[in-house]
């Protein structure tokens, strides 16, 4: 008979809660948890499909070690003895930077890619660490960093409350949302206007989001920042700046209107290609809105000047008064998370620390430019990255000059794949480790969570049992680490957890600040529950957490040892949300298990100013880094535009190079071709369905040309993620109709200067009609 489990969707952001029908091992339906705290339901196609990709005939079931010349199956133990072999002694003989790590966009949709990479990354000693971040969203790192002193202290827009919604470079309708967890953010869209509230959308694609719109502007790509600085500069000319509670604890308003003096609607319209009056009055609409909030994504960010644009957008929130206030812009509260502290100032946030060896671009979060990396490999000397360890990660798609890469990795001497699928990057590994099916692996989004629209907590065990021919993907990471360290056959996997648990529990009770400094971290330790090391982590995250019960230490507001209220203290001057009846006081693993739809913790509330982490424990309105930058975007203001720009595109069943391989998924819109205006096609002899040539700096493509309306004048749009045609690999679905890879179109050397985002948006190309 079949039956139903509940499993959260690792698809996307959006975080949905499924019910997975169940026959014998197999999962043959997904729907919407209609009783989800946070998802009510919702699906979209992605998790709808979620049994075809479990399922997919494609993905790899054991091992593979590369031996004379050829990917061959083996033994877990033949696997982790080959990277035992090889990383340890490359590292004796070469060095620790002679080895580089590649994490990708997936890491953060796994319990294994948010618990073990950290603990990778501090075995090997390496600093040559890539991550899709610098393809994405490092420019709202970098920003939130030099703002706030923290770059994982971003604020995203309270969909549910406010009245005027601004979104610039976002399509939230086809993408499910980024750095702004909402399942449904169609609906949420949907019931600000029915409550009378306005959206306005800044994108140069009539998406489906811009149809939602009141208010679509359709600016020239990359001009973000130039538009984002009008505004701002805007409310503080005609004095319609009002940080409200704010401005006690802001710092350099004044320092800011002097620096943005002139980037006036009229000096920006030009490079804009808008009217100087509807800037004014966006700007002037913003301020008088009762509720407001800000937000950009990816359009705004892989661009020239990313940094600067997404450090504008909280700079409006901030000058309107919206950012950390119910219907703004507010700070969420995630479980896993840490304590709140008291306000005080704290390290603050600094760049480039070191620099990459060949062109010495600085770090950024611990992180060098992906776009780097092939010249990393490839270049002789000290330094030079020997092997290579790829979680989740097809660089050779997802960063500017694949080809370049692709050569890059084939000379390595040594890589491992931690990778279900033999796809464009993982073909060039000496292993392959591949994680089971997501049906048969644990969940809870330790990542996302920092970025929800409200604050909820959930967990879901797997939903299958793990097949005997497989690894845990946690037990997958945790024996990697050992292999790298040298303990491989000397020490269990479980030794990763109980390490971690140790380090963390120690930290813990040497805290003056803690309810827990003093105590015996061993006797904490036991008192953890869980089937596993993971799951004890996550015990212990929870526990010590701002809703945790923080192992019933007396005296704490949400703990056991209190008496009883159930509310819990945030520790920075907001309270969470008190338990509802039948609830147990205090957070813990156990007690989640207890609740199989999730723990919803409330709306999110204010949390300035505790959370700062600034070194004057203020917001620092116009850090120096950004105000070096800003000569350059001046100088942007008399730059000649392109004639022809390119930007790429989301598609509602994709994401970025994963989904190709699913026949459910393919077909209709998702489809890879070159989008063209009617205008722009009679000028250069485009035909709908006929192909195009297009080049810019990384060489030429060629794909089919569609043209419509739905782009501006002077835009071309190529989505991103396909180019599914090289031999070696083993997708059978995306390899019958592989698309071509727009990244290849760049060389790499257009980066955000900041954070060292590799510029994937409104970079100019010129086309040419082929027969």
């Amino acid at each position: 008979m079949p039956r139903t489990a509940r499993r959260i969707c690792p698809l996307c952001e959006a975080t949905c809660g499924l019910t997975l029908t169940i026959e014998g091992t197999t999962v043959t339906g997904a729907r919407g948890d209609r009783d989800d705290v946070f998802s009510r339901g919702f699906v979209c196609p992605k998790g709808a499909a979620f049994g075809a990709l479990d399922a997919d005939p494609d993905r790899l079931r054991t091992p593979l070690v590369r031996r004379g010349g050829r990917l061959r199956e083996a033994t877990w133990d033949e696997a982790y003895a080959a990277v035992a072999a090889a990383v340890p002694a490359l590292v004796r003989e070469h060095g620790a930077q002679s080895v580089g790590i590649v994490l990708g966009n997936p890491n953060v949709h796994t319990m294994a890619g948010a618990l073990y990479p950290p603990l990778l990354v501090n075995a090997l000693g390496t600093r040559n660490l890539f991550t899709a971040s610098t393809l994405d969203q490092m420019p709202k790192h970098v920003s939130s960093g030099l703002l706030f002193g923290d770059p994982f202290a971003i604020p995203v827009p309270d969909l549910d409350r406010t009245g005027f919604l601004l979104l610039i470079g976002a399509n939230p309708v086809e993408s499910n949302g980024s750095l702004c967890t909402a399942p449904d953010f169609p609906g949420r869209l949907k019931a600000l206007r029915a409550r009378g509230g306005t959206l306005v959308v800044v994108d140069p694609r009539r998406t489906r989001t811009a149809a939602l719109a009141d208010t679509h502007l359709a600016p020239r790509p990359g001009s973000d920042a130039l538009l984002l600085a009008a505004l701002a500069h805007t409310l503080l000319a005609e004095g319609l700046a009002d940080p409200g509670a704010l401005a006690e604890h802001t710092e350099g308003i004044p320092e800011l209107a002097d620096a943005l003096a002139r980037f006036t609607p009229e000096a920006v319209a030009p490079a804009c290609d808008l009217p100087a009056d509807r800037i004014r009055t966006l700007a002037r609409e913003l301020a008088a809105a009762p509720t407001a909030a800000v937000y950009g994504r990816i359009g705004s960010c892989t661009v020239e000047y990313g940094t600067l644009a997404s450090w504008l957008v909280d700079v409006l929130n901030i000058l309107t008064g919206n950012l950390d206030r119910p219907g703004g812009a507010l700070f969420p509260l995630p479980a896993a998370g840490p304590r709140p502290r008291p306000a005080g100032p704290g390290r603050g946030f600094a760049l480039g620390r070191w620099r990459s060896r060949v062109s010495g671009y600085p770090e950024v979060k611990s992180e060098l430019p992906t776009a780097a990396l092939a010249e990393e490999i490839e270049t002789p000397g000290e330094g030079r990255i020997r092997a290579l360890i790829a979680i989740a990660a097809n660089p050779v798609l997802s960063a500017p000059d694949g080809r370049r890469l692709d050569a890059a990795l084939a000379g390595l001497d040594f890589m491992v794949s931690v990778d279900p699928y033999l796809n464009e990057t993982s073909r060039h590994a000496h292993v392959v480790l591949p994680p089971p099916p997501p049906s048969q692996s644990a969940h809870h989004d330790f990542a996302f969570n920092g970025f929800a629209v409200r604050n909820q907590v959930r967990y879901t065990r797997p939903a299958v049992p793990l097949e005997a021919d497989r690894l845990d993907e946690c037990e997958i990471h945790a024996r990697l680490v050992l292999a790298v360290s040298g303990a491989h056959g000397t020490a269990l996997p479980s030794a990763v957890d109980d390490t971690a648990i140790r380090a963390a529990l120690a930290k813990e009770t040497a805290d003056p600040r803690s309810p827990l400094h003093g105590a015996d971290p061993a006797a904490l330790a036991g008192l953890l529950t869980g089937e596993s090391g993971p799951e004890r982590r996550l015990d212990l995250m929870l526990r010590l957490g701002p809703y945790g019960d923080l192992f019933g230490a007396p005296g704490h507001p949400g703990g056991t040892g209190a008496a009883g209220t159930g509310a819990g203290a945030a520790g920075d001057g907001t309270r969470t949300r008190a338990a509802a009846p039948g609830e147990t006081a205090g957070l813990s693993l156990e007690r989640l298990l207890a609740h199989p739809h999730g723990i919803d913790l409330g709306p999110l509330r204010p949390r300035l100013p505790g959370l700062l982490r600034t070194r004057s424990g203020r917001i620092e309105l116009l850090p120096e880094p950004i105000a070096a930058e800003l000569p350059g975007l001046r100088a942007a203001l008399a730059a000649r535009p392109a004639a022809l720009v390119l930007v790429g595109r989301r598609h509602l069943r994709s994401n970025n190079s994963w989904l190709h391989n699913v026949p459910a998924l393919t077909g209709g819109s998702n489809r890879c071709t070159l989008q063209v205006h009617p205008a722009d096609a009679d000028r250069l002899g485009l035909a709908d369905g006929g192909r195009a040539r297009i080049t810019a700096d990384g060489g030429s493509l060629e794909a089919p040309v569609e043209v419509t309306d739905a782009v501006r004048t002077g835009v071309v749009s190529l989505p991103h993620g396909w180019g599914h045609d090289r031999a070696g690999t083993r997708l059978a679905v995306a390899g019958a109709e592989p698309g071509v890879n727009v990244n290849q179109l760049l060389d790499g050397t257009r980066l955000d200067p900041l954070s060292g985002t590799a510029v994937l948006n409104g970079f100019p190309v010129t086309l040419t009609p082929l027969p």
